[in-house]
C-alpha cells in the first residue's frame, strides 16, 4: 500500500511572481521552524483549556437528529469551524536549473490547524509537522478570513506533530471575538462505524467541510516527510471522511463536536498499484495530548538577522528509521565529518557520533537541525545531546557548544547541498 498525505504546493523562481501549482499527494506542507511559547495546559475533564475566558471553547452540540444527518453535520460544523484555521507557508528550495547549476524556488504550501489553547500572550494551534516543516514564513488564517504571521513553537517529527502560536496582539479584537478553542474528545472511546466530521483546508481553497465514519482503529502506516525522513504512525485512527491535499493538520470530530484526531494522510494506491478511496488517517487525540503539551511550554524564538546567523561546523546526513532497523545506529543527524576548528571540534563532536537533541528540542534529520539553527546567534552557548558508539553499543552524553559565525564558515566543502547530507 503507497501511503500519501496531503499537501499543494506551486513553486516560482525568486526573480518572478508566482507562476505554477503544484499538488503532492502528501499532507506534508512546510518546513520546520524552531521554537515554542511559554504556555501552561489545563487539564480540565481530560480536555486542554485556555487559562483566560477571553476565547470561549466550543460547545459540546445536543444531537437532536441522528448523527448521520444533515442538520447534526451542520451543528457540527457551526460549533467547531472558530476553532480551525488555515496554514499558509512559502520555503525556498534550491533546484537544479536546466543549464546546469542551481536556482532557488519558492514553494508555496497549505495546510490546516486546530486552536488548543492559548496563553497571556499566544493563541496555541496544534497541526502535523509535515505541515510546517522547512517554512521560511507562517501565517494563520481564521474564521472571519483574516490571516496574521504565525511561528512553529515546537515540532515532534516522530509523532508528526507541532505547535504553531500567534501573538495574541497581532489579532484583531472583531477577529479574536469570534475564535474559539476546540473542546477535546475521548478517541480512546471510538468504535468502528461511529460518525465523523473532518474539517480542513482542501486544496488550499479554505475550509471545507466531509463526513464519513471510524473505518478502523490502531492502523501503523509508514509515511516519508519533505526532507527525505521515513515516519512510522503507529495507532491512528482510519476514516472514510474525505482528507484531500491541504487537509492535513485538520480536525476529526465527533458528533457532539469534539476533536477526536488531527488528520494526517490518506492512502491513494494499493500495493498492486491500483487507485483506492475514502482511506484517510487520523493522530487520536489521546496519543496526541502528551507531544502537545510539551511543545507548548517550549520557550518562543525569533530567527536571527543573517548578519548574527550560527554554524555548528559539522557535516551531517539524516539516519532515518531503515537505517536504525538494519544497522541499529540511533536515529538523528549523523556526524559524517566535523571541520577543524569548528564549534564542534571544540566542544568534543565527533566523527560517527549522532545528534539527537539540540537545546532541549529532539532533532530527528538533518534539515531539522539546519532550520534549528536559524534561531541562534552566533556566540550562544547551547547544549547537544548526542549518541557515541563505544564496543558497538550507543551511549548519550551532552557537550556544550558555542556556536561560531557562519560568515566565518568554510566555504569549500565536500558535502552535499541536500537535506540527506549538508554543512551546518
Amino acid at each position: 500500500m503507497e501511503l500519501q498525505t496531503e499537501n499543494g504546493k506551486k513553486k516560482v523562481p525568486l526573480s518572478t511572481g508566482l507562476k505554477w501549482l503544484r499538488l503532492v499527494c502528501m499532507a506534508v506542507v512546510f518546513g520546520i521552524i524552531a521554537g515554542g511559547v511559554m504556555v501552561g495546559m489545563n487539564y480540565l475533564g481530560g480536555s486542554m483549556a485556555a487559562e483566560e475566558e477571553s476565547i470561549p471553547q466550543t460547545s459540546t452540540v445536543k444531537v437532536t437528529a441522528k448523527a448521520e444527518d444533515s442538520d447534526a453535520v451542520v451543528a457540527v460544523a457551526r460549533e467547531a469551524m472558530p476553532s480551525v484555521v488555515t496554514i499558509s507557508t512559502m520555503s525556498v528550495e534550491e533546484m537544479r536549473s536546466f543549464f546546469g547549476g542551481t536556482q532557488e524556488i519558492q514553494v508555496q504550501g497549505a495546510g490546516t490547524g486546530v486552536i488548543v489553547n492559548k496563553n497571556e500572550s499566544e493563541l496555541l494551534i496544534a497541526t502535523n509537522n509535515h505541515v510546517v516543516e522547512g517554512a521560511s514564513q507562517l501565517s494563520v488564517g481564521f474564521v472571519d478570513q483574516s490571516s496574521v504571521e504565525a511561528q512553529v513553537k515546537g515540532t515532534d517529527v516522530d509523532n508528526d506533530l507541532a505547535v504553531v502560536a500567534v501573538q495574541l496582539s497581532d489579532i484583531p479584537a472583531e477577529t479574536l471575538s469570534q475564535l474559539k478553542i476546540a473542546t477535546i474528545g475521548d478517541s480512546d472511546e471510538l468504535e468502528l462505524g461511529q460518525p465523523v466530521v473532518a474539517i480542513g483546508n482542501a486544496l488550499g481553497y479554505g475550509q471545507s467541510v466531509t463526513t464519513g465514519v471510524v473505518s478502523a482503529l490502531n492502523r501503523d502506516l509508514s509515511l516519508t516527510d519533505e526532507s527525505g525522513t521515513a515516519i512510522t504512525s503507529t495507532g491512528l485512527i482510519q476514516t472514510d471522511a474525505a482528507i484531500n491535499p491541504g487537509n492535513s493538520g485538520g480536525a476529526l470530530l465527533n458528533m457532539a463536536g469534539e476533536l477526536i484526531g488531527i488528520n494526517e494522510a490518506k492512502t491513494s494506491s494499493s500495493g498492486s498499484g491500483g487507485s483506492v478511496d475514502n482511506i484517510g488517517f487520523a493522530i487520536p487525540i489521546d496519543k496526541a495530548e502528551d507531544s502537545l503539551k510539551e511543545l507548548m511550554n517550549l520557550p518562543t524564538r525569533e530567527k536571527v538577522d543573517p548578519s548574527e546567523a550560527s554554524y555548528l561546523g559539522i557535516e551531517g546526513e539524516t539516519i532515518t528509521q531503515d537505517i536504525t532497523q538494519l544497522y541499529g545506529i540511533p536515529t538523528g543527524v549523523g556526524v559524517v565529518a566535523v571541520e577543524q576548528g569548528s564549534p564542534a571540534e571544540k566542544a568534543g563532536i565527533q566523527q560517527g557520533d549522532v545528534i539527537t537533541q539540540f537545546d532541549g528540542r529532539a532533532v530527528a534529520n538533518q534539515q531539522q537541525l539546519s532550520d534549528t539553527l536559524q534561531y541562534y546567534k552566533a556566540g550562544k552557548t547551547v547544549d547537544v545531546t548526542l549518541q557515541r558508539a563505544d564496543n558497538g553499543q550507543y551511549a548519550g552524553q551532552t557537550v556544550s557548544v558555542t556556536l561560531g559565525s557562519a560568515k566565518e564558515m568554510p566555504q569549500e566543502s565536500g558535502a552535499s547541498s541536500t537535506a540527506e547530507s549538508s554543512d551546518t
